[in-house]
């Protein structure tokens, strides 16, 4: 979706997404090895009855979701970050998942009318529409050129500038 096709009030829904066991084990070994994400077997025994999977890996996959179903081929390009993300039940191996995604607010940054803000809220349901995971995004869109992919819009030209700008010295930045 472009950003001029988003607008308040809007839902986005996407999935549903299988989760594997395999899946989480492999995310959970990379990122988040504690136990009752990498050992089933101790996991039976723990607090939530069996092994979970990651709350990372959880927004993960709803990124994923809703890349494919809004983000991909748009013009968007970062994020500043999350107001807020909430691990409301465990996922398990097997769960069946969807996203529904919320748009709160879309406008142009007063100071820069060529970046575009989406402010959303994304919810994700497993298959017995239990509440998974509630997070609020921002996301940025540069609106001066063409996404890439789309018409008029080269990942050669999106490389080059990748490349730039790696080339250009760190800047050390803190809060």
């Amino acid at each position: 979706m472009k950003f001029s096709e988003f607008h308040a009030g809007q839902v986005v829904e996407a999935g549903p997404y299988l989760v594997t066991e395999d899946e989480i084990l492999a995310f959970a070994r990379q990122y988040d090895p504690q136990w009752f994400h990498t050992d089933p077997q101790a996991a039976e025994k723990g607090r939530f009855g069996g092994l979970i999977a990651s709350g990372w890996h959880t927004c993960a996959i709803g990124m994923r979701l809703l890349t494919d179903a809004a983000l991909q081929g748009s013009e968007s390009f970062a994020s500043p970050g999350l107001a807020y993300v909430k691990w409301l039940h465990p996922v398990r191996p097997g769960d069946a998942l969807t996203v529904r995604a919320t748009v709160l607010e879309v406008r142009c940054a007063a100071s820069k009318p060529t970046l575009g803000i989406v402010r959303w809220r994304w919810r994700m349901f497993n298959q017995s529409d239990v509440e998974v995971l509630d997070l609020e995004a921002t996301s940025l869109f540069d609106l001066t050129r063409p996404a890439p992919n789309a018409p008029g819009g080269t990942d050669d030209a999106n490389a080059a500038e990748a490349a730039d700008a790696a080339k250009a010295p760190a800047q050390e930045t803190r809060p």
